[in-house]
């Protein structure tokens, strides 16, 4: 960090952030045509077993930290723990108000999806540039690119298949959506990263350092 970085709006990007993001991922949700992996994953949970998508979210979160952890001999970064936390309460909080419903038409929740997938990617690039850590999901993937040498871009996909398959038999919504997230999510991430890493480095008066991983 620069001489003049300011530790606390370098957090309050972070946590901005993940407010966005959050927000995005509950209109990806209720757009009911599908959602991301992790997202089927947590929604499949919650069918079986109860409880709210937030708090699966931390849950599946917490447990792939440990992994990550494990697999690395390493303590987990303050920031992939208030990741988890964080965008969990936020999920929960955005999907309580009674506003943000399932549009009638199909023409209309695809453009929910999208709105959310723009949403979402900028609401990572907005947290990943405050540098601060990747969340649980691009902590595991690090460790297991790290520990097998095998190229992110080949880690990220496996990961994303098990994930959806997993919750696909337990449940999860998997629709054209899906696919469409998948498709799309990567590329407005990356346009909304080097946006807002510019934006940051203003802010704080430092040059960012990019981060690998464009998810939760």
């Amino acid at each position: 960090m620069a001489h003049n970085d300011i530790p606390w709006l370098r957090w309050g990007i972070y946590f901005a952030g993940l407010f966005v993001m959050s927000f995005g991922i509950v209109l990806t949700i209720r757009a009911d045509v599908g959602c991301a992996p992790w997202d089927v994953l947590h929604i499949g949970l919650q069918r079986q077993f109860g409880l709210t998508i937030g708090a699966w979210s931390i849950i599946v979160g917490m447990g792939v930290l440990a992994a990550s952890a494990l697999l690395v001999k390493q303590r987990p970064r303050l920031g992939a723990f208030l990741n988890m936390v964080t965008v969990g309460m936020l999920i929960d909080g955005w999907m309580m108000i009674p506003q943000l419903k399932t549009p009638e038409q199909p023409l209309e929740q695809y453009a929910l999806l999208m709105a959310g997938i723009i949403v979402s990617g900028y609401g990572m690039g907005l947290y990943i540039s405050a540098g601060v850590g990747a969340g649980p999901r691009d902590s595991l993937m690090l460790a297991l690119t790290e520990l097998t040498r095998w190229k992110v871009a080949y880690i990220r996909i496996g990961m994303e298949a098990l994930v959806l398959l997993v919750g696909w038999l337990l449940g999860g919504p998997v629709s054209f959506g899906t696919l469409l997230f998948c498709v799309t999510i990567g590329s407005v991430a990356g346009l909304a990263l080097p946006q807002c890493q510019k934006m940051t480095g203003r802010l704080l008066g430092t040059t960012i350092v990019r981060v690998q991983g464009l998810s939760r």
